[in-house]
């Protein structure tokens, strides 16, 4: 079986939304049946030509499609590529925030 045929019959989809070859955004939706799990919500930074541009988060358009499957977000650790776009997450959506004590005084 190869990955295709694997990922076809597995009830448990992975879907980057932010992190993927690039440095910040991290942000991953785990989904499983009729529920979504979100590890990290982070922001990017601007590339010097990108003038005016101060953060760039991940596109939360796959949550807002989904969003009473969301279950939790949960926050591995307390860097701003993984927890810097939680206040323009946490104004769309209403959902439990996991993380360490130390990361929520971060946060």
């Amino acid at each position: 079986m190869d990955a295709n045929e694997a990922s076809k019959e597995s009830p448990l989809r992975v879907i980057p939304l932010g992190g993927m070859h690039e440095v910040g955004k991290n942000m991953t939706v785990f989904e499983y049946e009729d529920e979504i799990v979100i590890v990290d919500c982070g922001m990017g930074f601007p590339d010097n030509d990108m003038l005016g541009v101060d953060v760039i988060i991940p596109d939360f358009t796959y949550l807002r499609e989904n969003r009473d499957k969301i279950k939790g977000l949960f926050i591995t650790h307390g860097h701003e590529d993984h927890i810097g776009a939680i206040p323009w997450f946490i104004d769309e959506f209403d959902v439990p925030v996991y993380a360490t004590p130390l990361t929520k005084r971060l946060i």
